[in-house]
């Protein structure tokens, strides 16, 4: 071949190299936009910047809404922790997280309408993208089980919940969820559970003081159960509790004009923030009719954007009844800044 048709040739094909990785690196551009959060928002006590996004409809399930971008032609789809690319370096102090309040206490779980504050039971609602859930721990006969109000209105045993934790863990290599028990037992008793569901080797232990660990920290560790009591406490190391490292909000509202963002429990000085949001009747049973109001768009959002402003503080957990009505996980996005 003639040497001058060779070098024609080579630099034709550098030139469809470079354009390639050009395209690349522009797909790389976009897979990193929704990490800075700049939709229109305000920057949070904790460095963390959020904002609402346009719309107020959405899909009710968070788990399926972010399909990782890829990280160019020949590399693999950008890492995606807790459903998102951009919150992988963000601390667990900078992310808001979708809470199930009396997570158990479900109508597909035998609870009845008096006392079910869900309609799905944990293993749904993990496959739906909530990451944090409130359990009512106590005794039945000698079993460790998760009741709200007497055990004949519904119950469901401990193990088999933390069962489908662990499941969905051992499936989920990305996610980091969060537990907040009431308990009415010995610690021993729930610790014992959580060991015999092999989850105690995937908790995450936080030492007063630290900086807590980035969400991809958290998951190349494999620590990726933070256990929370509102009684009980260490040890064991890893079960921690709650009202020492979290300051929440009242519970126990009527109607969404008595929603506020007061100290209920904790200190105003702890690092991480529960905004309970969630209406009872006038006998304080759960109110699904409410819940289609208290989880809609703009009041959702606006209140929990409102309690940052006031304190200062992210809201880290989002706690609703009835978490698929409503737009619980939209308003956790835009909480967190993303699109």
């Amino acid at each position: 071949m003639h040497k001058s048709h060779a070098r024609s040739r080579a630099v034709a094909r550098s030139s469809l190299v470079l354009a390639a990785l050009a395209l690349g690196c522009r797909a790389d551009d976009g897979a990193g936009a929704g990490s800075t959060g700049s939709t229109g928002a305000e920057a949070t006590g904790t460095g963390v910047v959020t904002g609402a996004v346009g719309s107020t409809s959405g899909s009710t399930s968070g788990a399926s809404t972010v399909t990782p971008t890829s990280g160019g032609p020949d590399l693999p789809p950008a890492r995606a922790c807790n459903g998102d690319p951009a919150l992988c370096e963000r601390r667990f102090d900078e992310v808001v997280f979708p809470c199930t309040h009396n997570a158990f206490s479900a109508r597909d779980d035998g609870f009845q309408k008096i006392n079910a504050n869900q309609h799905h039971g944990v293993a749904q609602q993990l496959a739906d993208g909530v990451r944090c859930m409130m359990l009512d721990v106590s005794d039945d006969a000698g079993t460790t089980v998760l009741c709200h109000g007497g055990c004949a209105l519904g119950r469901v045993e401990h193990s088999a919940v933390l069962a489908d934790i662990a499941a969905f863990l051992a499936d989920n290599p990305d996610e980091v969820l969060t537990i907040i028990y009431q308990d009415d037992l010995p610690v021993e008793r729930i610790v014992a559970d959580i060991e015999a569901a092999g989850l105690a080797a995937r908790t995450y232990t936080h030492e007063a003081g630290a900086p807590w660990p980035t969400l991809a920290s958290m998951m190349d560790a494999d620590t990726r159960l933070f256990l929370t009591a509102e009684v009980g406490g260490p040890p064991p190391a890893w079960f921690h509790h709650v009202w020492d490292l979290t300051w929440d909000t009242p519970y126990t509202f009527h109607s969404v004009d008595e929603f506020n963002c007061e100290l209920n429990r904790g200190s105003v000085d702890n690092e991480l923030f529960l905004v309970n949001h969630w209406v009872s009747t006038v006998i304080d049973t759960p109110s699904e009719p409410d819940a289609v109001t208290a989880n809609a768009y703009d009041v959702l959002y606006g209140r929990a954007s409102k309690c940052q402003r006031e304190t200062g503080q992210l809201p880290n957990f989002v706690a609703v009844d009835f978490y698929d009505t409503g737009d619980l996980f939209k308003v956790v996005r835009a909480l967190n800044g993303l699109p």
